[in-house]
């Protein structure tokens, strides 16, 4: 019976040392800071992970806080910029507890820090980019306007014990009714260059088609007359050749002559000649050394009567 109250003893006294030891320790984990609070102030700050002490709830209390990179998404939100247009805004920022007791004293809790960071970012947005185009937010100087909204954020911030690591603008974009109007008038300029462009092109074309049919006209012109004094050429030395043929042979000349008349003149099936079976032009036709007929008395003109 004793040994039996001797465990239970030891067992009840195990359990109250448990009870005691959880309640006097917390753990800080790498990714944790922590605010040990005593009757609501606080007595210290941990930043290191590991094992502490404490005095057991209500005596003191620990806060433990999120010490790595925050994210933090900002509401859509209109601006205006220098060039007057209306622009919709989406950014987000990064931020980090960077001094945990400014922070506990300052906002207390992260919904409470990101509430108080949205506010700033929002406003330093407006502010910087009120100061500059929409050519320049989008193309020529957004890298700088985010660093500036970033220092800027970063001094507000620094207030509350935190640290902005980034502040991007994920969109910067017209309004829907205004990016329609601008890509309307995107077209209709794309439009008129086009036009443009192909008014040109039919210069262009018919410029280079009134050349093309100058120099056609040119070249075959000089290739006519070129053709024509090849001609006139070849025809002044065939004559030559006859002229010397036929005074070397004469009546091999004529022989000649007169079998090209015949092939050029009874070469059709349907040829019809009517003349006299004595005329001179059938002569080769009594054979190819046929004389030459002369023609009758009867069929020279007549001598004028004398007086």
């Amino acid at each position: 019976m004793s040994g039996s109250i001797l465990r239970v003893g030891a067992l009840v006294v195990l359990a109250v040392v448990a009870i005691v030891f959880y309640a006097a320790t917390f753990v800080v984990q790498q990714t944790q800071s922590a605010l040990v609070l005593r009757f609501g102030a606080v007595r210290s700050v941990v930043t290191e992970p590991g094992l502490y002490l404490k005095l057991p709830a209500p005596f003191e209390q620990v806060i433990l806080l999120d010490n790595r990179i925050l994210d933090l998404d900002l509401p859509a939100q209109e601006i205006i910029a220098s060039d007057q247009k209306r622009l919709v805004v989406d950014a987000f920022t990064r931020y980090r507890i960077s001094d945990p007791l400014r922070f506990y004293q300052a906002v207390n809790s992260i919904p409470r820090a990101n509430s108080q960071l949205a506010s700033i970012v929002n406003g330093q947005v407006r502010s910087v980019l009120a100061e500059a185009s929409f050519t320049a937010m989008v193309r020529t100087d957004r890298s700088r306007l985010m660093n500036r909204i970033r220092d800027d954020v970063n001094r507000e911030a620094a207030r509350f014990g935190m640290t902005v690591v980034d502040v991007r603008l994920r969109r910067v974009d017209l309004p829907a009714a205004n990016s329609q109007a601008v890509f309307q008038r995107m077209q209709t300029e794309r439009q008129r260059e086009a036009a443009e462009a192909r008014a040109l092109g039919g210069q262009q074309a018919q410029e280079i088609r009134a050349r093309a049919d100058r120099d056609s006209t040119v070249i075959v012109a000089e290739a006519q007359r070129r053709s024509d004094e090849v001609r006139g050429e070849g025809e002044g030395e065939r004559n030559r050749v006859f002229a010397e043929a036929f005074g070397k042979d004469p009546e091999f000349f004529a022989f000649y002559r007169s079998m090209q008349a015949y092939e050029a003149s009874i070469k059709s099936a349907d040829t019809r000649m009517v003349l006299s079976p004595d005329s001179p032009f059938f002569r080769f036709f009594n054979g190819p050394n046929a004389p030459r007929r002369e023609v009758a008395p009867a069929d020279a003109p007549a001598a004028p009567a004398r007086p």
